[in-house]
């Protein structure tokens, strides 16, 4: 893959996505959005992050920084830009394919925000708060074994050690982690696209791109590039899901008064969804992403009804079990699937060897 470099001012690509949501953007989120004073203010600043991505990509490729590799294909889903791009979904729809094509997939997680700081094992009843809310949500949706760890590459020993019977490892992100070898990248890209197309701080960009990656998963139009692309559409379950696991239809909750809460990066989106299915949102609380809601205040009102994402679920119930979850549905192509199971069958005769790329 070629070298990460620091962006000319280049015009904006004709790629970029506008902003989405109903809730106007704060802070960098709002300068991000387009090449504006504040911007360009601070795109010497991105010059020197982007000297400093291309000197560790250089030392990794001249091998002074080492990449380890933990033996099974590992396949890496992440993302170039600062905030969420929906890269857990995805992992949640890819895992769940490679188990219907009989692959036994482990996934690794770095488990950004708990509070713990080990390598422990992600279980389905595992507390968010000591694992992290995605890798909880993996656990919980797929039963795969999840593992997280500061260093990918622990987390993956682990896994391994734990479940020898894994075939094939799932980063759940990890794109610029470059200490943990990888076989195949998958770069998810949210509606925004790529914002200003400026590197950080000017701009959302961890890393200029285009870059090469296997394929590239766009929810909007798709970004720069010559990479395989696939579009990816997100929708609202028509049910939510009680802590229970019970479902209760959403087309039951329209009329009567409901708080809507999220703690995710693009909040104002699961809003929008809701209504789009018929709900009218009393009122809305946008939270900051991975929120733990331990000092969190619900409604007075008892009789309100509260829902939240399945991601904040993991940490509302234990406080809050009445709280009603709706899951994500992702909708992929079909033809990406094909494109995965045609580069994977290579490891279907050898499983623990890498065919060079």
């Amino acid at each position: 893959m070629a070298a990460a470099g620091p962006q000319p001012p280049s015009p904006l690509p004709s790629t970029t996505a506008p902003a989405s949501g109903s809730q106007q953007a704060t802070g960098l989120a709002r300068i991000w959005r387009s090449r504006g004073p504040a911007a360009w203010a601070l795109w010497p600043l991105s010059l020197v992050y982007g000297a400093l991505v291309a000197l560790r990509r250089w030392l990794y490729r001249l091998q002074v920084l080492r990449s380890e590799h933990p033996g099974p294909p590992v396949i890496v889903v992440g993302n170039v830009i600062a905030g969420g791009a929906g890269k857990t979904p995805v992992v949640i729809a890819l895992v769940r394919h490679l188990q219907a094509q009989g692959w036994q997939p482990g996934v690794i997680s770095r488990g950004y925000g708990r509070s713990t700081h080990d390598c422990r094992a992600v279980r389905p009843d595992s507390p968010a708060q000591e694992v992290g809310d995605e890798p909880a949500l993996i656990a919980r949706a797929t039963h795969a074994p999840v593992f997280v760890a500061p260093r990918r590459i622990t987390a993956a020993r682990a896994l391994l050690a734990a479940h020898p019977g894994t075939n094939i490892l799932v980063c759940d992100d990890g794109l610029q982690h470059l200490a943990l070898a990888r076989d195949l990248e998958i770069c998810v890209f949210n509606s925004d696209g790529m914002g200003n197309g400026f590197l950080l701080p000017a701009g959302p960009l961890r890393e200029p791109w285009p870059r090469p990656v296997d394929w590239v998963l766009h929810a909007g139009t798709r970004p720069a590039g010559h990479n395989p692309s696939f579009a990816l559409q997100r929708r609202l379950a028509p049910h939510a899901l009680r802590a229970d696991g019970r479902q209760v239809p959403l087309a039951s909750l329209r009329g009567g008064p409901v708080h809507a809460v999220a703690a995710v990066a693009r909040p104002a989106e699961f809003f929008a969804m809701l209504r789009a299915q018929g709900l009218q949102l009393s009122s809305t609380e946008a939270l900051p992403d991975h929120y733990d809601f331990n000092s969190w205040k619900r409604p007075s009102d008892k009789h309100i009804t509260l829902i939240c994402t399945e991601k904040d679920a993991v940490k509302l119930w234990p406080l809050h079990p009445d709280a009603l979850a709706v899951p994500l549905m992702l909708e992929l192509d079909p033809a990406f699937f094909a494109a995965l199971d045609a580069r994977l069958a290579p490891w279907r005769a050898a499983p623990l060897s890498s065919p060079s790329a």
